[in-house]
């Protein structure tokens, strides 16, 4: 029994000190990479590189950069993406492990692109999310469309399509579901 007030004290200093030894494991945890972003728009043949978010923040610039670019291609319309939606690609992409470009096939869509897409046929809603800067169908240089799918459902951060045949996903920050 020699040894109890050894060990109570052992116990003791360690419980002093196991805040102390996750410390820099705190301090890792609070400090985030950036959120970076690469796109290829498959309609007008621009190309984005943009660090989005750093440092706790999203980047007024480079929100502005991606706002430019997704916007309504065939009337010139910008609007403001939903910041999360660039937060779901991003997860969606390192859920992957890819390093390659997004290629865009939709992004925001005026109300009169839309229901001109909608007349024509092919699935587009008449209360689409791509009408509020939520939705986008994009698909990813160097993964296959169906492990994209897949990222999108296991995050579960909106809604998720996938067109096998068109070899694209629609990522949208809406209620979760899929199709």
């Amino acid at each position: 029994m020699s040894h109890c007030p050894d060990r109570r004290r052992f116990l003791r200093t360690a419980a002093t000190l196991a805040p102390i030894a996750c410390l820099p494991t705190m301090a890792f945890a609070s400090v985030q990479e950036p959120r970076r972003l690469r796109f290829y728009h498959t309609h007008t043949a621009e190309k984005l590189d943009v660090v989005y978010f750093e440092d706790g923040s999203y980047l007024n610039d480079g929100l502005g950069e991606l706002n430019y670019l997704l916007r309504d291609f065939r009337s010139g319309e910008i609007t403001d993406i939903d910041p999360a939606l660039f937060d779901f690609l991003h997860a969606a992409q390192q859920r992957v492990g890819s390093n390659g470009s997004f290629e865009i096939i939709s992004g925001y869509r005026s109300p009169a692109t839309n229901e001109m897409l909608r007349k024509r046929g092919g699935g587009v809603a008449r209360t689409s999310l791509h009408m509020q800067g939520k939705a986008i169908d994009v698909r990813l240089t160097d993964a296959d469309s169906k492990h994209l799918r897949q990222a999108g459902l296991d995050l579960a951060r909106g809604g998720v399509g996938y067109y096998e045949k068109s070899n694209f996903v629609h990522l949208d920050t809406g209620r979760v579901r899929w199709w």
